[in-house]
């Protein structure tokens, strides 16, 4: 088994990258992570966001008395589309780590696939991710799997912060998005873009086949696939950090889990990621099947995508910043 000497290490710093500087002294971030800081059960609950993940599950319940084959297979096409290509490949390659370049209406438009999954918009996905990698399994990882295997599955997602809280963290960790007007817009109509997706499967389905139909086109490729895209994208979270084997040492608790490497589309293959984190590649096996990579080699081929990081440059790893596109943060 390959080993690497430096520990959940990130790819050189680009050279032209500029450090996000520290917030002022009087406005240091007050957001508080880890099970650890939770308060009473009711007061320290979002319900908002509650409600939201909540109101999903309920109506993929639905789901047994409106099947069609038809619905089934928007189902599965959206669970590839939201989840792979917004979630795997905007959300994290592109967004968070900065893998490849692209043009910029390119991003935009991974960052409203990333959006129409239902797990947040760009800005707060993003966010928490390179905090979650600044601080992997230690004192201030928002969901590791060392305060409870449920908490890193989902029950973090419920934590009740203050607006302070949420804007101080926002410019901490993903200034760069929240200074683009277009990923901004995404962020501040996120609800309306799942009331316009959902109209629009209704309304075909009514169409086409008649209102059955459309109920289980609205039932399967909204609640049902976005239940699935949830699932399987916070299982990297707390499966990936709890079984598996490792190929690489690190000091978080990463693991490398190939039926989460399946299902996530290459995100499963999570000892990988955290030890060369902008690799745009996960999968560093032959058998470690990733998904999201042949993307991202297809969108290189077509010249949409540039400056891929399929290596580490010259086989060295360095620690302490998160390097993103068009800039890096000091962890």
């Amino acid at each position: 088994m390959a080993t690497a000497s430096t520990p959940c290490d990130l790819l050189d710093r680009d050279a032209d990258a500029v450090p996000v500087a520290p917030l002022p002294r009087h406005e240091r971030e007050p957001r508080r992570d880890g099970r650890a800081h939770a308060g009473s059960v009711q007061a320290d609950i979002d319900w908002p966001v509650a409600l939201w993940i909540g109101g999903i599950h309920l109506a993929a319940l639905a789901a047994p008395f409106c099947f069609t084959w038809s619905g089934l297979a928007i189902c599965l096409v959206l669970y590839y589309v939201s989840g792979s290509l917004g979630v795997c490949l905007g959300y994290h390659r592109l967004l968070t780590h900065g893998s490849f370049s692209t043009w910029r209406p390119v991003k935009v438009f991974f960052a409203f696939l990333g959006g129409i999954s239902g797990e947040g918009s760009a800005i707060d996905w993003v966010a928490n991710h390179r905090k979650h990698h600044a601080f992997s399994d230690q004192e201030g990882d928002p969901h590791t799997p060392r305060e409870g295997g449920w908490w890193a599955h989902w029950l973090w997602l419920f934590r009740k912060h203050s607006a302070a809280e949420l804007a101080a963290h926002v410019r901490r960790w993903a200034p760069d998005l929240e200074r683009d007007p277009a990923i901004l817009l995404l962020h501040k109509t996120f609800i309306l873009w799942h009331v316009l997706v959902g109209a629009a499967l209704l309304g075909a389905g009514w169409l086409l086949y008649g209102p059955f139909t459309a109920v289980s086109w609205l039932v399967w490729g909204l609640a049902v696939r976005m239940v699935i895209v949830f699932h399987v994208t916070w299982l990297v979270n707390s499966a990936s950090h709890m079984w598996g084997y490792r190929n690489y040492e690190t000091t978080d608790d990463s693991r490398n889990l190939w039926w989460v490497g399946l299902l996530a589309f290459g995100e499963g293959w999570h000892n990988n990621h955290h030890a060369f984190q902008r690799m745009a590649k996960h999968g560093h096996k032959w058998w470690e099947i990733d998904v999201t990579y042949w993307a991202i080699l297809a969108l290189e081929r077509l010249g949409l995508a540039w400056n891929v990081v399929h290596h580490p440059p010259g086989g060295r790893r360095t620690g302490g910043t998160i390097v993103v596109q068009g800039g890096g943060i000091d962890a």
